[in-house]
Formats: C-alpha cells, sequence, structure tokens
C-alpha cells in the first residue's frame, strides 16, 4: 500500500502544488519567529556583554520590584535593588586587584544633532549619553580616532552614531540635554564588538553624566550599581569574577547595605528578563501563522476531498481484491506526508530567507542586527511537525471517506452525493448565537454600574475580554460551520445580477456551486477569516482615530499641544521661550508625578499629574459624575479618572492618604562626613610629613582642595503624606486613567526630579492671528531640535499616523493569510475544472463558447470570493464595534465603519475572483473537445 500511495502522490503532485504553497507559507512563519526570537537573544545576549562588561558589580542586598532591563545600558539588571552611595567607589577602588571603580551612570533624553543641524533619529532605539573617561573607562570601548571626551565642552560618539551624524573627530555639533542645547567637540570615535541595534550612543565626560543624572535622580549621591574592572584591557574568568567579589565584600562597611556580584551573573539575569521582555513577538508571529495554516487547511482538505472523489472507483478496486479499510486510508495519508514534507521543506528555506531580507531591510533603516538568524535544528523540527501535522488534519476526513465508502457503490460512482447540510446549519446556527450571547453578556459586564449585572460577584468579577474573546472565536467557528447551508441562498443572492446580465452562464456558474457546497463554503471560509480580521482591525482603528478626533474638535480648547520627541520630557527653557512668545496668552503645563502612593499603595493602571485648575477650563472641560474638577484643583483636593475610581471603590468625598518618598540633604551625616574627611586628609599629610614626604604631603592636600563637595554631601530619604479628598471623578476619555492634584500639592509632596513635563498647552490671545503665532512658537523651540508644537490638525494627524503604522504592520502580517485563500480560490477551481472535464466538453460541443466558458468559471470565483468577503466583513465590523463599545470607557468613545475601506474590499474580491479564474479557465480550455468528452 506505501507503494501504491507514492504512486498516486507522483500522478496527483501537479493538484498538491497549491497545497505545498500554503503549507511552505504558513511553516515559513513558524520557522521564521524562531528564528527571529533566536537572532533577538543572541543579539541581546552579545550587547549586554559588550554593554555591562564589568568584571564585578556592587549592588544593594535588598530586592525590590521586578523592572524592564535595557540592553543599550550598562546598568540594565533584571531586579531592582536597594540604591547604594557612590562614595563606596573610592573604599572598592582600594581593594587589591581592583583596576578602577566607579557608578555606572547612563542618560536618556539627550538629543544628537548632525552636520546638517538637524537632530539624529532612530527607529525606535533610544540616544543615550555614558559617563566614560581614561579615569573611569569603557572597556568595550576601542577608539579608532581620538581619545576620551573631557569636562562638559566634549563628547565621544560611536561609530554608528557618528556616521549617521556625519561627525568627525574635532568637528563641532550640539547635544541637546534636558535643560536645553549645548555645543560641544568631537574629541573621539570608538567602536563596540557588537552593534548597538541603531542606538545613539554618546560618551560624555563622568562629571556630565553625574550632573544630569542627579538632576532626574531621587537621590543624586546614589546608584543602583558600581562597576568594577580587575583588568583595564582583559575581562577575567568567571573564577577571577568570584574571586574578586568576595573580596570587595570583605571590604564593604557593613552598615553599606551593599553586596558584590560577578559581572557574568548580572549579564545572565539581565539577558533572560530582556529576552522575556522581548518574548511576546514570537506569539504574536505564531498567531498569524496559526490563522495562515488554519487558512491553508481548508485548501488541504479541498484537494484531498476531490483527489478522493476522482480516486474513488481505484480505492472500490482495492477494497474489492481484499484491501482492507485501514490499507485504503493509509494510501491517502502517505500523500499527506509527502505533501507536508515537501510543503514543510520549503517553508523553511523560504522562512530563513524572509529573516535574511528582514535584516538586510533593518540594517538600510538605521537599526543593524549582528545576531545569529540561522534556523535551529528545534526551529526546523518544528516547522516540519507543524507542516505534517496541517497536512495530516487536512486530509484525514477524506481518507476516512475514501476507507468507509461501499465498494460497489465507489464502483458504479454513486459514492459521495452531496450530503445534507442541514444538521451542520443548526450546529453552526447555534454556535452563532451562542456567540451573540456571549457579546451581549460581555455588553453588560461593560456597562453595568454598583455590583455588576448578575446576582454573582465571582460572574461579575470575570474581566471583559475573555466573553469578548470567547463570543469572537463562536462566532468564527459557527460561520464556517454554518457556511453551507449558506451556499444555496448567498449563491442565489449573489447569482441574481450574473443570471439576469449572462443567461447562460450565470444560472450554470450558480448551479454549480450549490452542486458542492461544502467545498464552496470551505474555499470562501478561507478568504472569511482573513476579511474578518481585517475588517475588525479597521472598524477599531477608524474608531480610535474618530474617537481622538472628537476629543479635539470638541473638548480641546488650548490652541496649540507642545511635547517633546526625547522621551516625553520637555526642556524648561522650552517652556519658558513659549511663555515669553508674542501673543501667547498664557500656558497649561502637565507634570508627571513619579513615585504617588494611595492609602499606602501604588495604583500601577494610573498615572499621577500636576495641573493647574485652569487644565480644566482652558484646556479640556471636564464632565464629572460630582463635584467639579476646577474647583477641585483649586481646593487642593484631587480629580480622579472614572475608570481609576471605579477599580478602587472611590467615591466624591472620600479621604485618601497620598504620599511620596523624597530625598534631603542630611544635614548632621554631611557634617560628620566632611569632619571626617577632614581628618583623614590631616592624618595623611601628617603622615606624610612625619616620613619625610613633602612631595606626598602636598599632593596629598592638592587632591583635597580638588575633590567635590557635592560627593561629601549625604542624603536620606523622607516620606510625606497628605490626607486629601477626592474633589470629582471626570468621565472625559481626555482624562482616563488619570489621578490630578494641584501644583502645589505635587512640590509639597515629592522633589521636582521626580516631576516631569510631559506636554504643554498654549491658549493665544483672543483675536491673534494662529498662523503667525505657530510659525513664531516653532521659531521659539527650534533650537531645542525635538520639541513639537502642533495645532488642532497636526495633533489628530500624530495620533491617525501612529495608528496607522501599527495597522500597516497587522496588515502585512494578514496579508499572508489572504494571499493563501486567494491560492484556495484558484485551487478549488482548477480541481473543479478537471473533476467536470466531460462536462465542459460537452458544453463546449454543443456550442458553448470559450467567453461562456471563462465567463461560467470567472461568475463562480467571483461569487465564491464575494460570499467570503461579505462573511467576513459581517462578523468582522460587529467584532470591531463590540470592542469599540465595550472599551467606550478607555478612550473609544466614537463609532467610525470605514465604509470606503469596506467597499474597496468588496471591489477587490471581485478582482481577485476574476483573477483566480484565468489560470483554470485557461486549462478546461486547453483540452481538445472530443478528448474532454471522452475522458473519465
Amino acid at each position: 500500500m506505501i507503494r501504491i500511495g507514492l504512486r498516486d502522490a507522483r500522478s496527483h503532485f501537479g493538484r498538491f502544488i497549491m497545497s505545498i504553497i500554503a503549507i511552505a507559507l504558513g511553516v515559513a512563519f513558524v520557522v521564521g519567529s524562531f528564528c527571529f526570537r533566536e537572532m533577538l537573544n543572541t543579539q541581546v545576549s552579545t550587547m549586554m556583554a559588550t554593554n555591562s562588561d564589568h568584571d564585578v558589580y556592587v549592588r544593594g542586598v535588598d530586592k525590590a520590584k521586578n523592572s524592564s532591563a535595557s540592553p543599550m545600558s550598562g546598568s540594565g539588571a533584571s531586579e531592582n535593588y536597594n540604591q547604594i552611595d557612590n562614595s563606596l567607589a573610592t573604599t572598592i577602588a582600594k581593594v587589591e586587584g581592583v583596576s578602577s571603580a566607579s557608578a555606572t551612570t547612563t542618560i536618556t533624553g539627550t538629543v544628537l544633532v548632525d552636520r546638517d543641524g538637524n537632530a539624529v533619529s532612530t527607529m525606535g532605539a533610544p540616544t543615550m549619553a555614558i559617563g566614560m573617561s581614561s579615569s573611569e573607562p569603557w572597556r568595550s570601548a576601542h577608539f579608532t580616532a581620538g581619545s576620551y571626551p573631557k569636562g562638559e565642552n566634549e563628547i565621544a560618539l560611536h561609530q554608528f552614531a557618528a556616521d549617521k551624524a556625519k561627525l568627525k573627530v574635532g568637528d563641532t555639533t550640539t547635544i541637546v540635554y534636558e535643560d536645553g542645547p549645548k555645543k560641544v567637540t568631537v574629541s573621539g570615535i570608538f567602536t563596540t564588538q557588537t552593534s548597538q541595534a541603531g542606538a545613539i550612543i554618546i560618551g560624555v565626560d563622568p562629571s556630565v553624566a553625574s550632573y544630569y543624572y542627579g538632576k532626574t535622580a531621587a537621590d543624586p549621591n546614589t546608584s543602583s550599581l558600581i562597576g568594577v574592572y580587575g583588568n583595564a584591557s582583559t575581562p577575567l574568568s568567571n573564577q577571577a569574577q568570584q574571586q574578586l567579589a568576595d573580596r570587595i565584600n570583605k571590604a564593604l562597611p557593613a552598615s553599606s547595605r551593599a553586596h558584590a556580584v560577578t559581572g557574568d551573573e548580572i549579564r545572565a539575569d539581565s539577558t533572560k528578563s530582556i529576552q522575556d521582555a522581548l518574548g511576546f513577538i514570537q506569539p504574536l508571529i505564531l498567531i498569524f501563522a496559526i490563522i495562515a495554516l488554519f487558512v491553508g487547511s481548508f485548501i488541504i482538505a479541498n484537494t484531498f476531498a476531490m483527489i478522493v472523489r476522482e480516486s474513488m472507483r481505484g480505492y472500490a478496486l482495492l477494497r474489492s481484491v481484499g484491501a482492507s479499510p485501514r490499507q485504503v486510508f493509509s494510501t491517502v495519508i502517505i500523500q499527506a506526508v509527502i505533501l507536508g514534507l515537501v510543503g514543510s521543506v520549503f517553508g523553511i528555506g523560504l522562512g530563513w530567507g524572509i529573516i535574511k531580507l528582514i535584516v538586510v531591510g533593518l540594517a538600510q533603516i538605521g537599526t543593524p542586527l549582528s545576531g545569529q538568524s540561522t534556523p535551529t535544528p528545534s526551529g526546523m523540527a518544528i516547522g516540519l511537525a507543524v507542516g505534517l501535522i496541517v497536512s495530516l488534519l487536512g486530509a484525514a476526513i477524506p481518507a476516512r471517506d475514501a476507507a468507509l465508502a461501499p465498494p460497489i457503490q465507489a464502483m458504479n460512482e454513486t459514492v459521495n452525493p452531496e450530503k445534507s447540510v442541514t444538521r451542520r446549519g443548526i450546529i453552526g446556527a447555534v454556535m452563532c448565537a451562542l456567540g451573540l450571547a456571549s457579546w451581549a453578556f460581555t455588553q453588560a459586564l461593560a456597562t453595568a454600574g454598583g455590583n455588576g449585572p448578575t446576582p454573582w460577584k465571582g460572574v461579575n468579577d470575570i474581566a471583559t475580554g475573555f466573553p469578548l474573546g470567547f463570543g469572537a472565536a463562536l462566532l468564527v467557528i459557527g460561520a464556517i460551520v454554518l457556511g453551507p447551508a449558506l451556499v444555496r441562498p448567498a449563491g442565489s443572492a449573489l447569482g441574481w445580477l450574473p443570471s439576469h446580465i449572462f443567461r447562460v452562464t450565470g444560472k450554470l456558474a450558480t448551479r454549480n456551486l450549490s452542486r458542492s457546497m461544502r467545498r464552496t463554503a470551505n474555499t470562501a471560509a478561507a478568504l472569511f477569516v482573513g476579511v474578518a480580521i481585517v475588517s475588525c482591525l479597521g472598524v477599531v482603528a477608524a474608531s480610535a482615530k474618530a474617537s481622538v478626533a472628537d476629543i479635539v474638535d470638541t473638548g480641546l480648547k488650548a490652541d496649540f499641544v507642545v511635547s517633546s520627541a526625547s522621551y516625553g520630557r520637555l526642556p524648561q527653557g522650552a517652556i519658558d521661550a513659549i511663555g515669553k512668545t508674542s501673543g501667547v496668552k498664557s500656558t497649561v503645563e502637565n507634570r508627571m508625578v513619579m513615585g504617588v502612593k494611595y492609602n499606602g499603595k501604588a495604583v500601577d493602571s494610573a498615572m499621577t499629574t500636576a495641573t493647574p485648575a485652569a487644565m480644566f477650563s482652558e484646556v479640556f472641560a471636564a464632565t464629572t459624575t460630582g463635584g467639579s474638577a476646577e474647583q477641585a484643583i483649586a481646593a487642593g483636593e484631587l480629580v480622579v479618572a472614572k475608570n481609576i475610581a471605579n477599580d478602587n471603590n472611590w467615591k466624591v468625598g472620600d479621604t485618601i492618604t497620598v504620599s511620596a518618598t523624597s530625598t534631603v540633604i542630611d544635614e548632621e551625616a554631611t557634617k560628620q562626613a566632611q569632619a571626617g574627611y577632614q581628618t583623614q586628609v590631616q592624618a595623611e599629610v601628617q603622615q606624610r610629613m612625619a616620613a619625610g614626604d613633602k612631595a606626598g604631603a602636598q599632593q596629598a592636600m592638592n587632591e583635597a582642595k580638588n575633590v567635590d563637595p557635592a560627593t561629601l554631601v549625604k542624603t536620606k530619604s523622607v516620606t510625606k503624606e497628605q490626607p486629601v479628598k477626592v474633589g470629582a471623578i471626570v468621565t472625559n476619555s481626555a482624562y482616563a486613567g488619570g489621578i490630578y492634584m494641584s501644583d502645589t500639592m505635587a512640590d509639597d509632596l515629592s522633589d521636582s526630579q521626580m516631576q516631569i513635563a510631559r506636554n504643554l498647552f498654549v491658549i493665544a490671545k483672543p483675536g491673534e492671528d494662529l498662523t503667525a503665532l505657530h510659525e513664531r512658537l516653532l521659531k521659539a523651540v527650534k533650537p531645542y531640535y525635538v520639541v513639537t508644537v502642533m495645532d488642532h490638525d497636526e495633533y489628530k494627524s500624530t495620533t491617525s499616523s501612529m495608528v496607522n503604522q501599527i495597522l500597516v504592520i497587522l496588515y502585512a502580517l494578514l496579508a499572508l493569510s489572504i494571499i493563501i485563500a486567494i491560492f484556495g480560490i484558484v485551487n478549488t477551481l482548477a480541481l473543479s475544472v478537471s473533476e467536470r472535464t466531460r462536462e465542459i466538453g460537452l458544453l463546449r460541443a454543443i456550442g458553448t463558447s470559450r467567453g461562456q466558458v471563462r465567463g461560467m468559471l470567472a461568475i463562480e470565483a467571483v461569487i465564491i470570493s464575494v460570499f467570503g468577503t461579505l462573511l467576513g466583513l459581517l462578523i468582522g465590523t460587529g467584532a470591531g464595534a463590540m470592542i469599540r463599545s465595550v472599551y467606550k470607557s478607555s478612550g473609544l468613545e466614537k463609532l467610525s465603519i470605514p465604509w470606503s475601506q469596506l467597499v474597496i474590499f468588496l471591489v477587490l474580491a471581485v478582482v481577485v475572483g476574476l483573477i483566480a479564474s484565468v489560470s483554470p479557465a485557461s486549462r478546461a480550455l486547453k483540452k481538445p473537445v472530443l478528448d474532454a468528452v471522452s475522458s473519465e
């Protein structure tokens, strides 16, 4: 039977082409996802080895909440520990075997200006300034020109940054810090062993890094890590790292709350943390791979169903000569195995090639990756297994039909009459009804006030996403199950127009579709799935853009919105320049306040914002369920978004304890540190004088004069708290997820370093020419390079462009399933033509023209395509509208259905059908009439 299966596979190979393509494309996505993950993992691993290259790290001993690490940062860590005093570096530097020790300091939010005076932009990778000098080196930095920067007027550039900015050693440029731009000279250009994935790396003097770190840190005299080199040029072995860490731990004061660990341990923890954080990428790709393979399974099932139907007489003959049903079943399965193997092998190669193209493309747009992208044995094995499983599943039912068909019926070709689809239609309708019921329950959960829509707390506490997704799955599967029952009425409706325009070919095409309702439904289902997802995303995206536009058009009173691309931080100099611009009546500044707790707990889902009362009168008018937002802020009370209030059971009038931890100078400890240092210097001078070393004594005094006084300043953490009333609860989506307090309260609770200016709203004087004012504002912020001033239309456009960028990525991933669905239509028509060779020959023999045959097949293809598209549009648009309704309180206030986009989908469905019919029609017409009529 194996030989028979192989012979059948060889004879049917031409009909497997479309199925092979479908499997190859799906497997390519699967293998590509594993290649991409492996590439990211090795990229992160090599970057951590380069960027966190110290032999030993000293960190705190008290573990805090997990935090995300950054592969770009030399201080990336998978977990937070208590901050440690920077002065410990002096103690550590004296330990035997230590070459250098320094606090690792990285500044984010900086901007490099290129030779042409434009900000150097990246494709999402950060721009960072790292403190480095000959005394505090970065061992992985190898200077190809120049040297380390000295003082605030010099910088060094990574080779990639220098190339992007078109700068060389000795050139003068500008670097924009948080407090504004500064002219600097390029002192050196360096390389690292691995690429930095498009990040702009700038080397600055450690004193500069410490200064800007201190402007945003809770305590400028502490840091999370102190990096230690045992050798300035060569990394230590793991054993040598551990020995050095042990010596450092012995030297650390018991009160330091610090502990030394090996660099390998830090790198391993950080690498795992980052890889875990990036882990969502592969599942995201696999989701679309599953969709593609699911769609491809319909093609495989149709292919084997039609092959089995054509070969039924041969299988009956095998049964009649003694072959068992199992042996007949195995002949079909062998063909499926060969199909799966061939498709999987092509898919593995295609997936690898796609990743190589992605790497080249990323390098071209400024994000070079050097990670390993070759498929791993496990990835190839998984791809092979996936292809085989999909192929076997698609062939299982046709193989069963071949095995169980009575031999006498099969010999007489009376087997496989179209079975009734009534039962299947009832099951599909019930599933769709249950899906709609699940959506109705989701809507009730989303809109219910108080304790929920049911008497049961456990039911009321169900997250809305679960019944929403469950209902969508039921509707999709139910529609696929119901599909065959819809073919006849859908064919009559969609075929009405062709039947009246093309009376003969239109009626023939409509009747042909009804002859095999399951096959027609399966072919349409392949297209239905992709169109449903695309249309759902389209409705959600259109609603998001319409909601933002509605907020801006009806709620935004300010004339301009100012923001910064530099991690959302607005330089104070830019804020001041805007306020002084002619024609500006007033400005309203929003500052994010970090580290605020409510009743002793951090509200993770909320962002605390300090804002004046004018925010609710001159920028966005607040709609409240209780209280007045403007009066609440003026009275020193909180304004809380409705979703945050509901999550925490807060009501207007409730008193909440608001607290924040601030860092203040510890006067007593500072005096003791200064006195202790003075005593230490005096003792060293006296000791050297007693030994007759006058030069050494003088050197010690000179070093003492040059010590930065800030290093002797000691700080302490002070937690401040206030009982504050909830003065108003706002329902506007513009305020969703926020807790708002007055500027005075924020200043009382928190240090200025813990407050970040995120947005500035500008109100023009009455009668001011807004176009001219816009030009003046742009001129005022030009020295800051990344500060943007947007009018209403630009503000809406910014949001729309972000949504569109996400849509482009999702549509590109979904395009694969649509392409496979198109192949499915071609495949079904091609197999149908082969099956109806004699019928088409008879039509031609009685006078049907070649054009009429082409027209008949084209109408069949168009009806199948439009049927699947309409079903997908119906389910997808409904799903998008339901998502919008459920998440209305999160900002999707306005439903917008992109009718033009849906019409385009329908037009494309017609075009797809016409294109899909070309090849099968040509094949049908190639065979001579007499040969076609006499064919078996």
